[in-house]
């Protein structure tokens, strides 16, 4: 909790919690019991009040504050350490922010997707309004509802890379030739999606889910990423614009999966399980080893256990 002994102390306190996420904070003025200060961003402006009663207890008043912009404070303020630490925020980073995620990346069959979602502080409350957080935590059911719903959310502020298993395999022989691995092929993906994002509007960070360096990214962002700060951090999809990327990459991968079953006429399936090899195997059976090329990628020990 942060410690204050009045309503001045703890409008100091507050001050700089705020604006490290983007919100103006006037000077407090004096009231009946308390102090009340106005704040503001770009999208919205209110007025918070903070209390005392005869007992010394301080609290907090957000009833000035409408729709979206009252969740926002409350969380950048919880986030502090007052209150509970909301699931998908991510406080120190504030908005507007991108936020980038993958899908596929530990999926047999199947393509490589990347998503970025650019979001600001109104489009993360109406984000968490519906449910969005991180995609592992959800059924496919509520990814593909929910990918139906971001798009118009974020304004079509978004956007989602793909690559194909055929191209995904020929990348990845072409990486390993030249002694680099799948970070590399990741931070392509991440880096391509964010520069798109980027030309659809102005935004002077970034954050995508610790998976190398952060270098990685850094080195293949072309002259617009170039002139944004990029974070990397573990469990990122806490992040409400990293987990809402996620949902759109987990949709993608797995609307292009169905597609491929149809194309095949056999249902492959997510991960990399003893199921998904037996079903790697009728695929060879039935089309071919050098079919494989098409939906799957080739390079994961699972691709032995299928040709044995």
């Amino acid at each position: 909790m942060l410690d204050a002994k009045n309503p001045a102390e703890l409008f100091e306190k507050l001050k700089p919690i705020l604006e490290e996420n983007g919100v103006s904070v006037r000077p407090y003025a004096n009231i009946d019991y308390g102090i009340q200060f106005s704040v503001s961003n770009l999208q919205w402006s209110g007025v918070i009040r903070v209390f005392q009663n005869k007992k010394g207890v301080l609290k907090i008043d957000y009833s000035q504050l409408k729709g979206g912009s009252s969740v926002f404070v409350q969380q950048c303020i919880n986030g502090k350490g007052i209150g509970p630490v909301q699931q998908n925020e991510v406080s120190s980073f504030g908005f507007p922010i991108i936020g980038s995620d993958e899908s596929g990346k530990g999926d047999y069959f199947g393509p490589l997707v990347a998503s970025a979602v650019f979001v600001d502080p109104i489009m993360a409350q109406e984000l968490q309004s519906h449910g969005v957080r991180d995609c592992k935590d959800l059924s496919d059911i509520k990814v593909i509802e929910l990918a139906k719903l971001i798009p118009a959310i974020v304004e079509g502020k978004y956007s989602v890379i793909e690559i194909a298993p055929e191209k995904y395999n020929e990348l990845y022989q072409r990486f390993r030739s030249e002694n680099k691995n799948l970070n590399v092929l990741l931070a392509w993906g991440h880096a391509k999606a964010i520069e798109e994002v980027l030309m659809k509007v102005d935004c002077t960070q970034a954050l995508a889910d610790q998976f190398a360096d952060e270098r990685f990214i850094q080195s293949k962002l072309q002259e617009r990423g170039k002139k944004i700060r990029l974070h990397q951090m573990p469990k990122a999809e806490r992040n409400i614009a990293v987990a809402a990327a996620s949902i759109l990459a987990r949709d993608r991968f797995l609307t292009k999966l169905a597609k491929l079953s149809e194309l095949f006429g056999i249902p492959l399936l997510k991960g990399a399980s003893i199921d998904t090899i037996n079903v790697a195997k009728s695929f060879v059976r039935v089309h071919g080893k050098d079919m494989l090329y098409k939906v799957a990628k080739v390079h994961f020990k699972t691709t032995d256990s299928v040709l044995a």
